[in-house]
């Protein structure tokens, strides 16, 4: 009997969704759980699987079409009839399975060594011929990949995160880098602007149109002003270094230093609640809880989604949170719920080398901060008798983007100083 593919709800605020890209033809063969279209919403872009298994039959609604959720999309049928007989048989209408946060966080990649990948020694292990094409293309042997997808099965992203990896075992990123646990690298609605050719003219994904609107919007709404603290990271930074090899053993993540960040603006924030308010018409609302946005650079786009109750995780947690999020990112499996309600908003444009940056406000919060990248530079040093001395030291560049409306200079700054100082005298335990 012939199953329909529909639109999926993907939360109770969302209607309607855009496909942004089949991952199957008609005709070709379909396993139940394996990735078969991708959507975007004016919330998450999202990688939808396949109800049940069988044959692609029908495509009933092209990619860079919207429709209504729960609209009948595509027909999976046995492959013994054509789409004009299952259009007039019954079907049986099942929605794809719906991405949870529990079931969706993937287990850290296994590294395998370089082997050459074969048709018959993949035949055995779960993955679409997609894959198999794609791990024979970058000599990958997929036995010795840990899959992430539903059932260990190896998708087309563990195949990239390994790729990556493997190139880059032996490159450091930048300091100041929210480090990678995932491959940036994932499908794409549109190429990526450095495959374009000058002259074409390529429409903008239904995510970059999103973007474009709140950022617009944002500035119209909010009267931006920033402020810039320099910070003495060496402390971290020689802390990190000694401890990230035994953190990551014991709680299977890496260490990196964006809990640091986030817990030093929890600290400020619990301080100077304001700047982690919002404005209600004429009121000030006061959250009681810190809903952490964390911006997470894309290569098809920006997306920030939310760390809640941040101010009631340990260090720990945080980093745990921090990476989860950033996996779901890349890899197109968060929710709705994932990006809403964030109180206060880190951006991390460090992680690309830049010395700092003017981050624009995520609505509807009051202030956005702006993580520059970690460089050594040399800086006058005064000791406790107030002699001076120059040393190399580890420095990192923040920004506070606040709206001035409601947040004046000079309590900016205070918030500012605040998370200086919890940077430059860390003394938490970081598990």
């Amino acid at each position: 009997m012939p199953t329909d593919v529909v639109m999926p709800q993907m939360g109770e605020s969302i209607f309607e969704g855009t496909i942004t890209k089949w991952l199957k033809k008609a005709g070709e063969k379909v396993q139940r759980d394996e990735p078969l279209f991708e959507i975007s919403t004016d919330k998450v872009d999202a990688e939808i699987p396949a109800p049940a298994s069988g044959v692609l039959q029908e495509i009933k609604v092209s990619e860079g079409n919207t429709v209504q959720v729960n609209t009948i999309v595509g027909i999976i049928g046995d492959g013994t009839s054509n789409a004009s007989t299952s259009a007039s048989a019954p079907s049986t209408a099942v929605a794809p399975t719906p991405l949870n946060r529990e079931a969706s966080a993937p287990p850290p990649q296994q590294l395998a060594a370089q082997a050459p990948a074969s048709e018959e020694d993949d035949s055995d292990v779960r993955s679409s011929p997609l894959v198999r094409k794609l791990a024979r293309e970058h000599n990958v042997d997929l036995a010795k990949l840990s899959g992430t997808g539903t059932g260990g099965r190896v998708t087309k992203q563990d195949v990239l995160d390994f790729v990556d990896n493997r190139k880059t075992t032996s490159i450091q990123p930048t300091e100041a880098s929210v480090e990678r646990s995932a491959s940036p690298s994932a499908p794409r609605a549109t190429p990526p602007a450095s495959s374009m050719v000058t002259g074409d003219l390529v429409p903008m994904s239904q995510m970059r149109k999103i973007i474009a609107q709140r950022m617009i919007e944002s500035r119209r709404t909010s009267a931006h002003v920033h402020c810039m603290f320099e910070v003495d990271m060496t402390r971290i930074v020689n802390l990190r270094n000694k401890l990230k090899t035994g953190f990551e053993q014991r709680h299977g993540v890496r260490l990196t230093f964006m809990p640091f960040f986030v817990r030093a603006a929890i600290i400020a924030l619990q301080q100077y609640p304001i700047v982690n308010a919002s404005l209600d018409g004429d009121s000030v609302r006061y959250h009681k809880q810190i809903n952490a946005g964390i911006a997470v650079a894309l290569d098809w786009g920006l997306i920030v989604p939310v760390l809640r109750n941040a101010g009631d995780l340990n260090f720990l947690g945080l980093q745990r949170g921090i990476t989860d999020l950033g996996e779901r990112s890349r890899t197109k499996k968060l929710m709705p719920a994932d990006v809403e309600g964030a109180t206060f908003t880190i951006t991390n444009p460090g992680q690309f080398g830049a010395v700092f940056g003017l981050p624009i406000i995520n609505q509807p919060n009051v202030a956005i901060m702006g993580v520059g990248g970690i460089a050594k530079q040399p800086m006058v040093i005064t000791d406790q008798d107030g002699a001076d001395s120059i040393a190399i030291r580890s420095v990192v560049h923040l920004t506070l983007g606040y709206d001035h409306r409601i947040i004046d200079g000079a309590l900016a700054d205070k918030f500012m100083l605040a998370v200086k100082k919890s940077m430059e005298n860390w003394s938490e335990e970081i598990g």
